[in-house]
């Protein structure tokens, strides 16, 4: 399903503009209509797919190897509503999500890299890589309810 980081960076930056549209539509039942667990269930999902796609994003930009710039444009661009949808375009156009997974090394110096080699390791599993990055999605989404929501209640 995901081949390449293009996919799996185009499905989550769309995923994360719709979570925007629920939360938006939650807020807005809220106003009107005084539906607070619309605010509940559309910022749940939001803030699920939110932390989902910066997982997303610093995977793609390891893979691909990305500067600092690009990186943290992508995982910014998820705070600010629908802005995952031109960071794709941007980044594809520009060629940074061209490729495939690294799944072998090359001759590049950083592929002997600890890091380079654990992510190589959890490439060529699929799914215990989706099992451990769900799992770090949901551990933190978890300690983030626990907190409470921003602002406080």
């Amino acid at each position: 399903m995901f081949r390449t980081p293009l996919t799996l960076f185009r499905t989550l930056a769309i995923a994360e503009a719709v979570s925007w549209t629920l939360l938006i539509a939650g807020l807005i039942l809220r106003a009107t209509v005084d539906l607070d667990i619309a605010v509940s269930i559309g910022g749940g999902i939001h803030g699920f797919v939110f932390l989902s796609y910066g997982a997303t994003a610093v995977l793609v930009a390891k893979n691909n190897r990305w500067k600092a710039g690009p990186t943290i444009t992508a995982i910014v661009s998820a705070v600010i509503p629908y802005a995952t949808i031109p960071t794709e375009i941007w980044l594809h156009r520009a060629g940074r999500l061209v490729g495939a997974w690294r799944l072998q090394a090359g001759d590049d110096p950083r592929d002997a890299a600890w890091h380079d080699r654990f992510m190589r390791l959890l490439l060529r599993r699929p799914w215990l890589l989706a099992l451990l990055l769900v799992g770090v999605v949901a551990l933190v989404f978890v300690m983030l309810l626990m907190l409470g929501p921003p602002g406080g209640k």
